[in-house]
């Protein structure tokens, strides 16, 4: 702003009282008062009085009155130029007073402060000496603990290396000493241990250490010694092998004079039992037996002279090798390896065996060592079977058996020429042929099992000539009828059939091949394969037909093509015979051929399964009957049959049509079964002692549940019924119910007993019992309450009839 600006505002504001403007400003000025307060220290009125001038100050500069009054005082007014200097001085001089005051007031303070002050300038200079005395007191005096502390240190951290060197070594140490435990064993030759110990070591004890260079020193070297393990005990499986090969024969020889000796001994206990019999018949102790008890007493002796000189298979061979070889390659995870190696090895053993000497037929010795070297062969391997687990399998052993037998009869019928019996090696052949039989058997059992659980128990369907032709090639079956008929069409035999004829057929070819290796003759070969084909029949195909029918997943439909496979197995009974003629080319017209029991066989299971039919169709029964739900008090019928009635009619119709398939008989006994057995659940339903009443609306309602039931016998479901036979199933129903539906009591009274009784199938205890249930319901009914008169007749009557009911039941009791 210019100073003319400045002079014209400040003009403005001193026109109307400039006078007045003066004294507020001065009035102002001297209004900033030092409070001068003896409560206050020194200092803070020292401060007090500094920020008031300071105030004052920034009062006078920042004022815009006071700028504005400078500028009227040096622009406009004539005399406010010395008016405001002599107030300023007025001012001024009052300030100066209250300041002198002031410093009046606290200078002795302050001398007080600057003496004090003085004085302690000494104390500081003596505590200083103090102080730096005492520092130097410290230094020397921590020199000393300085070194002390430093040879602590030193120690302490020796002491935590040397505890770290024993965790160490207590880590290592048993290490170490597993490790020469390994060592030990290996030269110990105990190899099987030393693996177990390399197990642990790595498993255990390497892992601990692992991070130490004579550590992996050690992992690098287990490798190594599994190697040399390995081939150390296959050594001594090689040096086993060699000496049992060399040794077989007096292998053989020991199992076989065990084998006489078992045999002596039982045929010696046997005459020892004979004795005993013989003295007790005879009662006297002066019969020969007396000289019989010494020669038995002498046998027994020589046979435990024997027991001892003979040596068993242990005794003569150390089986350890093989243990310890086995157990070293399972515990590598190699043992495949050693059970392959093993075998090879054997097998060719065997051929060696089996192989026989070029002058063996010039001495009985030598068929005896080749017989022996057989038997020794096959001890050892049944020793092996039986004291290891899987090294040797039964079916390895067979393998070798049956070629040990082909080339046994192979050497036989080649030296037979040379003059030496071999019958009574063929008549031990012929003996295990009937074990080697049952084995057969046993075999077909499962295929004959397998067979069941993969047919479906449908018939075959065929769509095609190629189809049928592969059927009829399978199985033999002619039907003109089913010839005639166009594709597609369907076999009445399910899948099951051809297969089981096929397999038996695969039973006699694989027992003649036994059979044909036995220097019989045709009709014995004939004889044996009819005997073997009859119980393979009897016993194993007609066991596994009836487990089959006894199954509970086995449905009535199953069951009807069970039946009807057993008809066309029985019928296909004369083709196996004629199968087995025309190998042995016996006619089956010679007067000792056996003839095939196939009739018998499917005849008892055709029996089980018509018998679990009639089972299993009563049970389906009981479920639809469980199902009924009557409302015994209803006042009236609801005019049609009850829904579970209906629907167990629906089914036996529909299960009644798959039995047109069965023979009539069956079909027939199975319909009349069922319609007994459902008449006698209705009949039971009616007199449950848990139901306690019966309205005459539940007796009609029940009524025509029965007249369905007459209607489905009388549509004859099951062709093949006389008359009204099936529906006699329900006539004491009928009978019961017309008794009650009439009320026809003076009719059933009058005529009962006689042969032509209108109601001669109603017991009068059941009669008596229904009536009891029916007159409770009476008593509570009221729908006679109108007419109470003929209520009354109604219950005397029921009364009446149920004392002369009564009084047949006490006769029927007595006369019985």
């Amino acid at each position: 702003m210019s100073a003319a600006g400045k002079s014209g505002t400040c003009g403005a504001m001193f026109e109307e009282d400039p006078d007045q403007t003066y004294e507020n400003i001065l009035a102002e000025i001297q209004s900033f008062e030092l409070p001068i307060e003896a409560t206050l220290s020194q200092e803070q009125q020292r401060q007090l009085l500094f920020i008031h001038l300071s105030h004052c100050g920034e009062l006078l500069i920042g004022s815009a009155y006071f700028l504005c009054f400078l500028g009227s005082v040096y622009d406009d007014q004539p005399n406010a130029h010395k008016k405001f200097m002599e107030k300023l001085d007025a001012c001024i001089r009052n300030h100066d007073k209250e300041i002198e005051k002031m410093c009046n007031f606290h200078h002795q303070g302050f001398v007080d402060a600057i003496t004090e002050l003085l004085k302690v300038r000494t104390d500081a200079e003596k505590l200083k000496v103090q102080v730096t005395d005492t520092n130097r007191r410290f230094q020397d005096a921590g020199k000393e603990v300085i070194v002390q502390t430093e040879d602590i240190i030193r120690c302490r951290i020796q002491q935590r290396n040397i505890t770290t060197v024993v965790e160490k070594l207590q880590l290592c140490l048993p290490v170490l000493e597993m490790y020469s435990k390994l060592k030990e064993q290996m030269n110990a030759k105990r190899y099987y241990s030393a693996l177990k110990t390399m197990e642990q070591l790595e498993n255990v004890y390497f892992p601990r250490v692992s991070q130490y260079r004579f550590c992996q020193l050690m992992i690098e070297n287990l490798p190594k010694l599994r190697e040399d393990i390995k081939e150390i005990s296959m050594s001594d499986l090689k040096d086993f092998l060699e000496s049992i090969r060399k040794h077989s024969d007096k292998i053989g020889e020991t199992a076989m004079k065990q084998a006489q000796q078992q045999k002596t001994f039982s045929v010696v206990l046997q005459k020892q039992n004979n004795l005993k019999f013989v003295k007790k018949m005879y009662n006297n102790d002066s019969i020969p037996g007396g000289r019989n008890e010494i020669v038995l007493k002498h046998t027994f002796e020589e046979e435990d002279e024997n027991e001892e000189e003979v040596l068993t298979v242990q005794d003569l061979v150390d089986f350890s090798p093989v243990y310890q070889c086995l157990h070293i390659y399972s515990v590598l995870g190699d043992e495949e390896t050693f059970e392959n190696y093993y075998r090879k090895q054997r097998k060719k053993q065997a051929r060696l065996v089996l192989q026989p000497h070029s002058n063996m037929h010039e001495t009985v010795d030598g068929y005896r060592r080749y017989f022996t070297q057989i038997v020794g062969f096959f001890v050892v391997e049944d020793h092996i079977l039986h004291v290891t687990q899987g090294l040797v399998t039964k079916a390895y052993t067979d393998e070798l058996w049956n070629m040990a037998l082909s080339k046994i009869i192979a050497v036989l019928r080649a030296h037979s020429g040379y003059g030496f019996p071999v019958n009574r090696l063929f008549d031990l052949l012929f003996e295990i042929r009937d074990q080697y039989n049952e084995t057969l058997l046993k075999k077909w059992a499962g295929v004959f099992r397998d067979i069941f659980e993969e047919d479906n128990y449908s018939p075959i369907p065929v769509v095609n000539e190629e189809e049928y032709k592969i059927v009829i090639s399978k199985f033999p079956f002619q039907d003109p009828d089913l010839e005639k008929q166009s594709f597609p069409k369907k076999f009445p035999m399910s899948q099951s059939v051809p297969h089981i004829y096929i397999q038996v057929k695969e039973f006699i070819y694989a027992s003649l091949k036994f059979s044909e290796s036995l220097h019989r003759s045709s009709t014995e070969i004939d004889d044996m394969l009819r005997k073997s084909t009859n119980l393979l029949l009897t016993r194993t195909l007609n066991s596994c037909l009836l487990n089959l029918i006894r199954k509970p997943h086995i449905g009535l439909t199953e069951l009807v093509q069970i039946i009807i496979n057993t008809t066309h197995l029985e019928q296909a009974c004369k083709y196996l015979e004629d199968f087995i003629t025309n190998i042995t080319n016996i006619s089956q017209e010679t007067v000792h051929t056996t003839r095939l029991y196939g009739l018998s066989t499917f005849k008892d299971a055709r029996h089980a399964a018509e018998g679990e039919i009639y089972t299993k169709l009563n049970q389906k029964i009981d479920e639809f009957v469980q199902l009924a739900d009557y409302d015994w008090t209803m006042s009236e019928p609801d005019g049609r049959a009850s829904g579970y009635l209906m629907d167990l009619i629906n089914f036996l119709r529909s299960i009644f049509q798959v039995f047109t398939h069965l023979p009539g008989k069956v079909a027939q006994t199975a319909c009349m079964s069922a319609c007994q057995h459902l008449s006698t659940s209705l009949m039971q339903m009616l007199l449950d002692n848990e139901l306690k009443q019966i309205s005459m609306g539940a007796v009609q309602q029940f009524n025509l549940d029965v007249i369905q039931c007459e209607l489905f016998a009388s549509s004859e479901p099951v062709p093949g019924f006389q008359g009204d036979t099936l529906q006699l199933a329900f006539i004491d129903l009928r009978q019961l119910l017309d008794l009650f539906m009439v009320w026809d009591w003076s009719t059933y009274l009058a005529d009962y007993g006689q042969p032509a009784s209108k109601y001669l199938r109603v017991n009068p205890n059941t009669a008596l019992t229904l009536l009891e249930k029916m007159k409770d319901t009476s008593k509570k009914n009221n729908i006679f309450a109108q007419f109470r008169k003929n209520d009354r007749d109604k219950q005397k009557l029921i009364e009446t009839v149920m004392k002369q009911l009564r009084s047949l039941v006490n006769g029927m009791s007595h006369h019985t």
